[in-house]
């Protein structure tokens, strides 16, 4: 009896056991997709297939997202391989793919962040009304005092229903990336110094600081282009808390980062101490055009690394500083961070008369570079690329890259063929161990590029075939010169050719 008592206890223990927990995601298919979605508000689908290694990286942050939204906004998940109907219908050609439906209804694809918090962050603004009404001053409080930037149209009824109906679509719009909210009453506003019917973004309460208005009003009429551009010019301030989830947004800018121990959830005092001393030396470079921000250092350990060659050690607990502007050049402060901000000074006074040294990540440039492909590395781009009397067939590989290994023996075939040609190059380029110049959009391997003589700042993207006689008949219609070709040689007389080179 014991026993039998013990071993229902044990069933018990593990049926009640987390590991065994329900999931939060639902998973539908093709006989109940319809008529579930349907059932909710919004909800977020995820298409994936079992064997996808991006769905499985992403399956457990998937999950806690839906946990913590649980309520508030439902997540999904449909499995291609069993399920191809729903996934044909809905244009699912690569995993995973995520979709937002909304009562039922397709209505957007998911561009958001793929971590936990960066899809509850965002499934939050796709939920309920797109700008939430505030009655009182409460509510206004309550919606300012957020984490992120709040939009506040205020009383943009009084002028015209117009303003206010232009208002809602821009929300509409720009939900996935900004909270907004609206109010009739006009005395909402007063304390904070709006006086007249406007939009008005609040910045976040913890970024409050001396040196910055914590608001800013809109002087222009409302309408989805002003309002956009509005929140663009403003919502990050002079010195916004980067994070993986709106690095993307900081893109395209010249920007100076201090990396330390940010931690507005435990530690906002600490945070701000650093950040206060970075402001106050931003302030007087303001008129330059350079953007500043901090970031947690753990967060982007691994950048740090990868870029810029600072490993765990290095600061200690004082602040990273680095620079990475539009055109992909690279610096970093090789001074240490000073409580009065006059090493940040300095720094900032050689950035912008020219006197930094640019960091580059690069290979070794090869001692032997005559083979048929010429090995391009960071430091000697300039040289081999950039030559303006000779046109370039440029590839970006990757070593572990399945696809430019196959290419490799037809690549050397093609650079066999041209090698009496002096104007033309054939070469290479290990984009994970090289900084990449920012005009190569280099998304995968292999990557070719045709770099033209005399036009250096317009490389052409290869879109050809990848067979020795495609690039030859591409190459005979863009070259500058007539192509001269060799008589096809065997890897062994390159090989014999090359030693015999090195023997004299």
């Amino acid at each position: 009896m014991k026993r039998q008592l013990s071993y229902i206890a044990h069933i018990a223990l593990l049926l009640s056991s987390p590991t065994l927990s329900a999931s939060d995601v639902l998973e539908l298919g093709d006989s109940d997709f319809d008529d579930t979605v349907a059932e909710y508000e919004t909800v977020l689908v995820e298409f994936f297939a079992p064997w996808c290694g991006h769905c499985q990286q992403l399956a457990p942050e998937y999950e806690t997202a839906a946990t913590k939204l649980k309520g508030t906004v439902s997540l999904a998940k449909v499995d291609c391989t069993v399920n191809s109907e729903t996934c044909g219908r809905f244009g699912v050609n690569g995993y995973p793919t995520l979709k937002m439906f909304r009562n039922g209804e397709d209505f957007a694809a998911y561009d958001g962040p793929r971590s936990a918090d960066g899809i509850v962050s965002y499934m939050k603004k796709q939920a309920g009304p797109s700008s939430v009404p505030l009655h009182n001053e409460r509510d206004l409080d309550a919606f300012v005092n957020h984490f992120e930037a709040s939009v506040v149209g205020d009383d943009l009824y009084s002028p015209s229903l117009s303003q206010m109906a232009e208002f809602l679509k821009a929300s509409s719009a720009m939900r996935d990336s900004h909270r907004f909210a609206h109010t009739a009453d006009l005395s909402l506003g007063l304390k904070h110094g709006v006086e007249s019917d406007t939009v008005v973004l609040f910045r976040p309460p913890r970024l409050n600081s001396k040196f910055e208005d914590s608001l800013v009003k809109s002087d222009e009429a409302v309408s989805i282009a002003s309002l956009r551009q509005f929140i663009r010019d403003n919502v990050f301030g002079l010195c916004p808390h980067l994070t993986a989830e709106n690095r993307e947004n900081m893109r395209g800018r010249d920007l100076l980062v201090a990396y330390y121990d940010v931690d507005y959830l435990r530690n906002i005092k600490g945070t701000n101490y650093w950040r206060n001393r970075v402001m106050k030396v931003a302030t007087q470079f303001q008129s330059q055009g350079l953007n500043y921000a901090v970031a947690n250092r753990a967060e982007f350990q691994e950048e740090l690394e990868e870029e810029f060659g600072l490993g765990p050690a290095d600061g200690g607990e004082l602040p990273l500083i680095t620079i990475r502007n539009r055109e992909g050049q690279k610096y970093s402060m090789q001074e240490e961070f000073t409580r009065d901000g006059k090493s940040l000074e300095r720094f900032l006074e050689d950035y912008f008369a020219g006197k930094l040294k640019r960091q580059v990540k690069s290979e070794a440039a090869p001692e032997n570079n005559d083979g048929p492909v010429k090995v391009v590395v960071a430091d000697n781009f300039e040289e081999l690329v950039n030559n303006p009397s000779k046109d370039v067939l440029l590839e970006f590989y990757a070593p572990w890259c399945g696809h430019c290994k196959s290419l490799e023996p037809k690549y050397t075939e093609l650079g066999e063929q041209l090698s009496a040609n002096t104007h033309i190059v054939i070469a290479k380029m290990d984009a994970t161990a090289n900084d990449v110049p920012p005009t190569y959009d280099v998304q995968g391997f292999p990557t070719i590029f045709f770099v033209p003589a005399g036009q250096k700042d317009l490389p052409r993207k290869y879109e050809g075939g990848r067979e020795v006689n495609d690039f030859l008949n591409y190459l005979k219609e863009v070259a500058t010169h007539p192509l001269i070709l060799e008589k096809k040689k065997t890897r062994d007389e390159w090989t014999g050719k090359e030693a015999k080179k090195q023997k004299t």
